[in-house]
């Protein structure tokens, strides 16, 4: 157990939420920032297990509220960053891409300048992702070049290139991570696993863009809270620490599963569309650095993680159908 104070930047995100919880069931003092008000408590985990008397919560945005966040960095004195904050969404970082710039790099260095001239900084977790190696063949390990494909996968690569520079130059104490597609009980409703969910409850059909073929492997938010807390304890800094599963299954199959498991037919719940422009067809992310340095190892199989999510779903379920079940972009 612990009594660090902890800062989760994007606490409001399905990853910062879930590692909120984790984070407080290791005893932290957690204060979390998000440019949203606090969603429903369908979508907070750490408000299912009654531990928010232990977290702090503002509405700061990293576009506008960098003086408050620092203040409040400076004034209770925390020493441990966790940053989950981005824009996030791939397909839609196409239509405006200066706004995923402005967040994914051009505030998040700002941020990270303001940051290293404080000198009771600890650690600084980057939560990057494996978009920025693109598409690619087999199990790729961290030091993969980058070959990004979309504007969301340039912008990360941008803040990651930006970090590695201010470790070297001023031994800013980074620590990074990429986890393989993340999910569990909580998740926004645009992501795959909750929307499939949903809509075979409510008896309506989703587009599965160009057939589902491309490959990916789904990890369970438990394990890589688990793996993100291990890493912004005793990580090395300045290195990148993949999260991922060896078991790799295509979308088209994931949504299988999940219709079998719910008793539906997949012609009933899915219709092949269009692939989306720049989707990359495969991540498979090879994990043993996480494993052999720090002794961590994934606990919870896709079918018992998503037996979970369909408990969510049908526990929340009221909720959820009138709730949207699209992306809305807010600049």
């Amino acid at each position: 157990m612990t009594t660090k104070k902890i800062l989760v930047v994007g606490s409001n995100s399905f990853s910062g939420a879930c590692f909120v919880d984790y984070a407080l069931r290791q005893g932290a003092q957690v204060f979390g920032t998000s440019r949203s008000a606090q969603p429903h408590t369908a979508f907070l985990p750490y408000q299912w297990n009654g531990l928010e008397k232990n977290f702090k919560f503002f509405a700061y945005d990293l576009n506008h509220h960098l003086e408050e966040m620092m203040a409040l960095i400076r004034s209770e004195k925390i020493g441990t960053i966790v940053n989950f904050a981005a824009q996030s969404m791939v397909g839609q970082s196409w239509t405006t891409p200066e706004h995923w710039f402005q967040t994914n790099v051009v505030s998040s260095v700002k941020f990270h300048n303001a940051l290293r001239q404080i000198d009771f900084l600890d650690r600084y977790v980057h939560i990057t992702t494996p978009e920025v190696y693109g598409s690619t063949d087999g199990w790729i390990k961290e030091n993969t070049p980058y070959n990004p494909s979309t504007p969301y996968a340039v912008s990360r690569a941008a803040a990651d290139m930006s970090l590695k520079c201010f470790f070297d130059a001023y031994k800013f104490p980074v620590v990074s991570t990429r986890a393989a597609n993340v999910y569990g009980p909580g998740q926004q409703l645009y992501r795959i696993i909750p929307r499939t969910i949903l809509y075979a409850r409510l008896g309506r059909k989703m587009d599965l863009h160009g057939g589902g073929v491309s490959q990916r492997s789904f990890i369970h938010m438990e394990d890589v809270s688990d793996a993100t807390w291990r890493i912004m304890e005793r990580g090395t800094l300045g290195e990148t620490y993949h999260i991922s599963t060896d078991e790799i299954v295509t979308i088209r199959k994931l949504v299988e599963i999940i219709a079998e498991k719910m008793g539906v037919a997949f012609t009933d719940l899915a219709v092949v569309g269009e692939e989306r422009l720049g989707k990359d067809a495969a991540y498979m992310l090879e994990s043993s650095k996480i494993r052999k340095e720090l002794g961590w190892s994934d606990k919870i199989s896709l079918s018992d993680g998503l037996d979970q999510c369909i408990a969510w779903v049908d526990k929340h379920l009221e909720q959820l159908r009138n709730t949207p079940f699209d992306y809305i972009h807010k600049p």
